[in-house]
């Protein structure tokens, strides 16, 4: 089918259903979308025959198919979709009613929606008649199935049933509108008086609405804690002065949106992925930074649209809980429009007080909080999230100014040096700021255009248990906490102070409702307190933690308690955020490694190793003993076998997590540098037992490939003469489902240093344009690895096609700077984007591995700051790169174990 259908069905002059050319910026719209999950939506359709629709997005349209009884949430049951024409996009936020006398003429809601995923091409899957997705929505969510059952005839029936999870539960669609009183099943004539009822209830609540906490008269000109700002409530009704003010000043709101380059004419988007601050422990350089407050509240979408919507950020439907907030958000001045901001709470100082906004949340006291907003996404027809953050911030701030409502402020901002408004927020007595680039467009997911920097370091992490009280204290003695990993949960330590009264009361009382028989995690071997006297309780809770860092068995160090989250739950830290700052990757590793203690490092001499590692045998250690680590290896360095194995000992925090768990091709230098050296991927027995060998498909069957599990393994390669070690982008678990990408930077000889730095960072850029987040590696050869983490979905052939297009692209536009053929001919004054690293058994030199060339050099993964003050490929020698894995404090690569950002369609 296609949106031939759509249109002959239908006269899209009469009916307000979008027509094909409005979507139509449809190239727009699919862009716009590159970065984010494919969208479903649900309505529900008071047609002569009342249904549901059940739309995908796939290709640029919305596959759809109309379900009589709507989706089931029963596991195994089956309901009846037939599919029916392909629709436009934009239909994904149609409400209203198609007049009588048209084809579907009836009220149209909208029941659900969200983004869903599927494994391997949707087109391919319903073409052969069987699709297996998974839903991501407001009331729907898990994996179904839709199978066909009629191929052909006039209408193509199919079956959509709910597969078995833990989303699975004894409901339906009908079931849930049900619930949900007269609202959405309302005949027409109800539902065109919704939005009259709605705002008389809110008329009638408004007396009751009080003025926020005092605001300051004057401009913000630095870090301040006090509000912008704003005027109260007025007298009058909201609702007048919307619809008063709508009609004059709407369309000027459009004409000034529309000229900001960047923004372009679409409907309102039906989702928001938010974009999120990358915290940094230095902050950005340079003047095109706008800096804001870092406030302590719950992020806060508003949607205005026939009514107002309020989202929180994991999409629930917070309407309900602010009224005086929706009445605010009505009463602007514009016809449609969405805004991102925070909801706080302020205590008699001006602070945003986490604690305080928790405390009047669950009494009830919402009406003096304030939702103090950041950035305008989407104005009267206009999506901004493409015009740049100075530009939005402008524009915002008048329309905030042409309001009159208290719970609204404007966050200001400052633009000077990053570290001296940080040193003023610190002196204001606040948490820390938000630095923001000015000219950077809004993109879902996290980067570095947004970065925080926070005064305290601070965790989040998951509740799986609490030990009882002790002496007069009431409730429970600590809590016992878990980050996610590897998909389970991994004990990291306890926190038992930092907790009020109230908040011992109030946590507890949740605690008792979450008891379970099941532990969630393993504890180790020897923790201070009795096991059995701990209470087990359902992992959903998140709290924040402040914490003096990690101690040597990877527990968190003086904790203390500091928030509960109430906006996200267990899963949602697993599946959004576990993103966590620091070092996930090095906690990672050393969680891998701590089951097998490594001794000292192995002395120059034979006599001493040997004794070395008797001690540590009968320490209960495994020692590796390095033969003849008195051999020279890099002749002009003068660097021993026995000094390559202490370094690796030394790095190995930094090193395996990147190695770990992947086949990996070696090269080995049996006599050094200076003679000849071999790649090496096969596994032998002469690698001993901490060696382990993977078998993978070759062109000539089955082989047995070499990895490693810990540093017991890369020391034993050592051993046998390995310098250099190059994984796969797969994991060996996986090894069809690469999940990540490489893009190595070859230049030409002649071609400077700087032109170089400058190509990765337009590499970077590129790939943010599409929602990709980057990090960078000096090769430790001649040029750098831009390295891009993706979830595992993708096969190598699709991977492949992305990174030769995208390659591609930027040759086409800078056809003197880049070449993306492998050919030397053609190389001359350019530098080769190397894409073809990303095929099955491709390989890429891993951070923190020596490179077999004069000098020792380290391939070395640097902060994409640092990386803009490197001279060289070659910047760190081993005694450098020695000095840097001591000094480091944080992983330079924070967040890149932790990313969940998908591969994007090109």
């Amino acid at each position: 089918m296609s949106l031939r259908d759509y249109v002959r069905k239908r006269r899209l002059d009469a009916t307000p259903e979008p027509g094909v050319e409005q979507a139509g910026a449809k190239a727009g719209a699919k862009s716009r979308r590159t970065r984010a999950q494919p969208i479903f939506v649900v309505q529900l359709h008071h047609a002569r025959a009342r249904h549901y629709d059940f739309r995908l997005e796939a290709d640029g349209v919305l596959k759809s198919w109309a379900v009589p009884k709507g989706p089931s949430l029963r596991a195994g049951e089956r309901r009846l979709a037939v599919e029916v024409e392909d629709h436009p996009l934009d239909y994904a936020g149609f409400e209203g009613d198609i007049p009588q006398g048209h084809y579907g003429a009836g009220h149209v809601d909208i029941f659900d929606r969200g983004t869903w995923q599927s494994d391997g091409d949707a087109l391919e899957q319903i073409a052969a008649g069987k699709l297996d997705f998974e839903l991501d929505g407001e009331r729907l969510h898990g994996r179904f199935t839709l199978v066909r059952t009629r191929p052909s005839g006039r209408q193509r029936q199919w079956l959509l049933i709910k597969r078995s999870d833990e989303h699975a539960q004894d409901s339906d669609a009908d079931a849930m509108v049900e619930a949900m009183g007269a609202g959405l099943d309302a005949p027409i004539s109800t539902a065109r008086t919704r939005g009259a009822t709605k705002t008389a209830k809110r008329a009638a609540k408004k007396s009751a609405v009080k003025t926020a906490a005092k605001a300051s008269d004057k401009n913000v000109s630095e870090p301040t804690t006090r509000a912008v700002k704003v005027k109260p409530v007025s007298k009058e009704s909201v609702a007048k002065r919307s619809s008063a003010k709508a009609s004059t000043a709407s369309t000027d709101w459009r004409k000034q949106a529309l000229a900001l380059p960047g923004a372009v004419v679409a409907t309102m988007p039906t989702q928001i992925d938010l974009q999120l601050a990358t915290l940094r422990e230095h902050p950005p350089v340079g003047g095109d930074w706008l800096h804001e407050i870092k406030w302590d509240g719950y992020r806060l979408i508003a949607c205005r649209q026939r009514g107002t919507r309020l989202e929180s950020r994991n999409r629930l439907d917070w309407t309900g809980r602010f009224p005086a907030l929706t009445e605010a958000v009505d009463g602007l001045p514009l016809r449609s429009a969405i805004l991102d901001g925070e909801l706080i709470a302020q205590d008699r100082a001006g602070h945003s007080d986490f604690g305080e906004l928790q405390r009047r949340l669950e009494a009830g006291q919402v009406d003096a909080l304030r939702y103090v907003v950041f950035d305008l996404l989407y104005l009267d027809g206009i999506d901004l999230r493409g015009a740049a953050q100075s530009a939005r911030r402008d524009l915002l701030r008048e329309v905030l100014a042409a309001g009159e409502a208290s719970p609204l402020a404007f966050s200001e901002h400052v633009q000077g040096p990053a570290d001296q408004v940080l040193a003023a927020s610190a002196k204001a007595g606040l948490e820390g700021i938000i630095s923001k680039r000015a000219d950077a467009p809004y993109r879902g997911g996290r980067s570095q255009a947004w970065i925080k920097l926070k005064h305290k370091a601070d965790e989040e992490f998951i509740v799986v248990g609490y030990t009882p009280p002790k002496n007069s204290r009431q409730g429970f003695g600590s809590l016992l906490l878990a980050r996610p990993e590897n998909g389970g949960l991994v004990y990291v330590g306890r926190v038992g102070s930092g907790f009020s009264d109230d908040t011992l009361r109030s946590l507890t009382r949740r605690l008792r409702g979450l008891h379970t028989e099941q532990a969630a995690v393993e504890l180790p071997e020897h923790v201070p307190f009795s096991r059995r006297s701990v209470h087990w309780v359902e992992p959903q809770l998140v709290i924040d933690v402040h914490s003096r860092g990690r101690g040597k068995e990877g527990l968190i160090r003086q904790a203390s308690f500091a928030r509960l989250r109430e906006d996200k739950r267990g899963a949602d830290l697993d599946t959004a955020s576990a993103k966590k700052r620091s070092g996930g990757r090095a906690r990672a590793a050393a969680a891998d490694v701590r089951a097998k203690p490594v001794a000292k490092p192995a002395a120059k001499s034979p006599g001493k190793s040997s004794a070395k590692a008797t001690a540590a045998e009968e320490q209960g250690m495994s020692e590796l003993r390095i033969t003849h680590p008195e051999r020279i290896v890099f002749p002009g360095a003068k660097i021993s076998k026995g000094e390559v194995a202490d370094y690796y000992r030394a790095v190995e925090r930094w090193l395996l997590p990147e190695l770990i768990e992947r086949p990996v091709s070696l090269l080995r230098c049996p006599d050094g540098i200076g003679s000849q050296c071999f790649f090496h991927k096969h596994h032998s027995d002469g690698f001993g037992p901490d060696v382990h060998p993977v078998s993978l498909r070759e062109s000539a069957g089955q082989a047995d490939y070499v990895y490693v599990d810990d540093i017991h393994g890369v020391l034993a390669l050592v051993q046998m003469n390995t310098l250099e070690f190059h994984p796969w982008g797969a994991r060996r678990d996986k090894p069809d489902k690469p999940d990540r990408l490489i893009f190595d930077l070859d230049p030409a000889e002649g071609i400077a240093w700087t032109e170089l730095k400058r190509a990765a960072r337009e590499v970077r850029d590129r790939l943010a344009e599409i929602g990709l987040d980057s990090w960078v590696r000096l090769s430790g050869g001649k040029g750098a690895h831009v390295c891009v983490p993706i979830q595992r979905g993708p096969d190598w052939p699709q991977v492949k096609a992305f990174c030769e297009a995208f390659a591609d692209a930027m040759v086409e536009n800078s056809p003197l700077r880049y070449v993306a053929t492998a050919s030397k001919a053609v190389r001359k004054d350019r530098i080769f984007i190397d894409w073809l690293r990303n095929s099955r058994g491709a390989t890429s030199v891993t951070g923190w591995s020596l490179r077999a060339r004069e000098g020792a050099p380290v391939a070395m993964p640097l902060r994409w700051e640092e990386f803009a003050r490197s001279r060289a490929s070659t910047d760190f020698e081993l005694g450098k790169a020695l000095s840097r894995a001591k000094r480091l404090r944080s992983d330079p690569w924070e967040g890149y174990a932790s990313s969940q950002q998908r591969l994007p369609k090109l």
